[in-house]
């Protein structure tokens, strides 16, 4: 299933996969975000699993960051700089997050800037 799922995400196209634990969701997401463009955006539910998942790729020398609640105010405005600057792969978010106003715009930003990126690069 983790090849369908990331032949899927590498062609454009949607994709549902349902894995149990320890199943490999986490290849499905990380290896098309490193072979794309852009930075990859993964909302997870666990802070705990989020904060192993960020370590361990930066352990690998991969730019990855999260956002949640539970960070110091100084950690959360480190992460969003390195994000403008486009500075990481794999951006690591709390669903909780998605409600808050300047996280959305962040994104909103993130994205445009993905498409004219990829307008002037084309």
């Amino acid at each position: 299933m983790q090849e369908e799922t990331i032949n899927s995400v590498l062609s454009n196209e949607d994709s549902l996969t349902v894995l149990p634990t320890g199943g490999g969701k986490s290849l499905c997401f990380q290896l098309p975000a490193l072979l794309k463009e852009g930075m990859a955006v993964v909302i997870s539910l666990l802070i705990s699993l989020m904060k192993d998942q960020v370590d361990n790729l930066r352990d690998m020398g991969i730019s990855a960051c999260c956002l949640n609640s539970s960070m110091p105010p100084e950690e959360q405005r480190s992460a969003i700089e390195q994000i403008y600057n486009g500075e990481i792969k794999l951006l690591y978010i709390s669903s909780e997050r998605l409600q808050n106003d300047a996280i959305l715009e962040l994104l909103f930003y993130i994205e445009l800037f993905s498409f004219l990126y990829s307008q002037e690069h084309h």
